[in-house]
């Protein structure tokens, strides 16, 4: 028999692990955070759920913290094995797990400095050495090439069309007889939006026996509206009133996305080219570099454009504040212009001192442009806070807050049902939900036994299942 145990992303969005064991061998499926509500959060200090050194590989299926963020604290107790991944994911893995030991580090530097901490002293998680020293194990693997894990196990990865280098994982184990067919296992990941930009389109969905499915949106569909047009008027409406749009993006994926549609708004002469546009994040600015070095992984049009030397997310219009005094010296703006700043549910980094710093200015924008889970900064000023803590102060809030579901990197609820549908035999057995809220869950499951006659599984915390 198979097991497969659910580790994390159960009734929630973030902290992804699924182990599967087959003939003996132990693999992991994604090694992210749990991010958002303390509860949650908490688990990331627990004993890892399985003992590291009994796993034999980790696969990920892309490079976002709540699905490879725990990989330092799997190496350091010791976890010796392969990590496999795409190449951009592996290159983005490069950057955002030493950035996190790095903030976390900071955090605790800060926390002990202002003594807001319940801790004597705060500790990091990791540190960015201890990220750094996991990377050695990353293995890069290309898109549709099967391989040969161990026997009686193959695996595959097909592009998501959620952030460069995402895809979701096919997972074949050979029955347990010369005759027996195989079982196939297939991990959603993040799965995108058809006609993302800039990057592969996703692939249709394979035959499978067992999915596991995210449901972020699953109980939602995004506006039906070019999100450029709402970028537009959010822009001009704060332009208008000499204030600042300061949006928090995260660092891979949204931040590249959002550069491209504002550089669509210039060339449609919607968007004037001097209005400052800076990147606060040395992280985004190394996962720029790495998007364009990675055209393997982009779609045809960006392709197009980077083989007439276009300048596709209109870099030079653009100031990339890498440096901490570069950063700082946006405090002193006294113009309009547009801040993007990660992290992008507002969990920490350099956004954090540009929330503290605009907040309380009612001529400001905070402009969110992606999911926040619950418990972040992000879903408490979506939800009208008057004020939020940050670094241990309450600011006030009297800053505009808007959404930009258009730019949502995952499929809502109808992009997951096509999905399901352009493959009418898939799948044959069981859908387990996870990556989702309760009430998305929830409302996907009932949309699934209903319309499809799915067989659905809502998997609890740590709950292991024979497929």
């Amino acid at each position: 028999m198979t097991r497969l145990s659910f580790l994390g992303a159960t009734r929630t969005v973030t902290g992804s692990k699924f182990l599967v064991e087959h003939n003996g061998f132990r693999l992991l499926v994604d090694c992210g955070l749990f991010q958002g509500l303390k509860d949650l959060r908490l688990r990331n200090w627990n004993p890892p759920p399985v003992d590291p050194a009994s796993v034999d590989m980790i696969v990920l299926t892309h490079a976002h913290l709540d699905h490879s963020g725990y990989l330092p604290v799997m190496v350091r107790r010791g976890f010796d094995g392969p990590i496999l991944a795409t190449a951009s994911t592996a290159d983005l893995c490069g950057i955002i797990l030493p950035d996190s030991g790095h903030i976390q580090e900071e955090d605790a530097r800060w926390a002990n400095k202002k003594r807001y901490s319940k801790h004597e002293p705060a500790l990091p998680l990791y540190t960015e050495l201890e990220a750094r020293h996991s990377l050695a194990q990353l293995r890069p693997v290309g898109f549709d090439r099967e391989v040969h894990v161990h026997d009686g196990i193959r695996l595959r990865f097909h592009p998501a069309g959620h952030i460069l280098g995402a895809s979701f994982l096919e997972l074949r184990l050979k029955g347990r007889t010369p005759t027996s067919p195989d079982k196939v296992i297939l991990f959603s990941g993040d799965l995108g939006r058809p006609g993302q930009p800039i990057i592969t389109e996703r692939r249709p969905l394979p035959p499978c026996d067992h999915l596991l499915l995210e449901s972020t949106y699953g109980n939602r569909d995004h506006p039906d509206e070019d999100p450029k047009d709402r970028l537009e008027t959010i822009i001009q409406e704060t332009v208008e009133q000499g204030g600042c749009v300061l949006i928090p993006a995260f660092a891979v994926g949204r931040t590249q996305a959002i550069l491209y549609h504002l550089r669509q708004l210039q060339l449609e002469n919607r968007l004037a080219t001097d209005l400052p546009i800076h990147v606060d994040s040395p992280m985004a600015i190394h996962a720029i570099r790495i998007y364009m070095s990675h055209p393997e992984a982009h779609d045809l049009e960006m392709r197009a454009a980077g083989d007439r030397g276009e300048d596709p997310l209109g870099l030079r219009n653009v100031h990339l504040d890498s440096r901490v005094e570069d950063s700082k010296a946006l405090n002193d703006l006294r113009y309009p212009a547009i801040i993007i700043s990660a992290s992008g549910m507002a969990t920490g980094g350099r956004v954090l001192h540009h929330l503290a710093h605009r907040l309380g200015d009612h001529r400001t924008t905070v402009l969110f442009v992606g999911f926040q889970a619950a418990g972040t900064r992000g879903r408490a000023l979506q939800d009208g806070a008057k004020t939020v803590k940050i670094h241990g102060q309450e600011v006030r809030v009297r800053a505009k807050v808007e959404t930009l579901d258009g730019l949502s990197a995952h499929a809502d609820r109808d992009e997951i049902l096509q999905w399901l549908a352009d493959s009418p035999g898939a799948p044959r057995k069981t859908v387990h939900l996870v990556h989702g809220e309760p009430s998305a869950i929830d409302t996907l499951a009932v949309t699934l036994r209903d319309k499809r006659g799915l067989d659905v599984h809502v998997p609890d915390y740590l709950e292991k299942v024979e497929v």
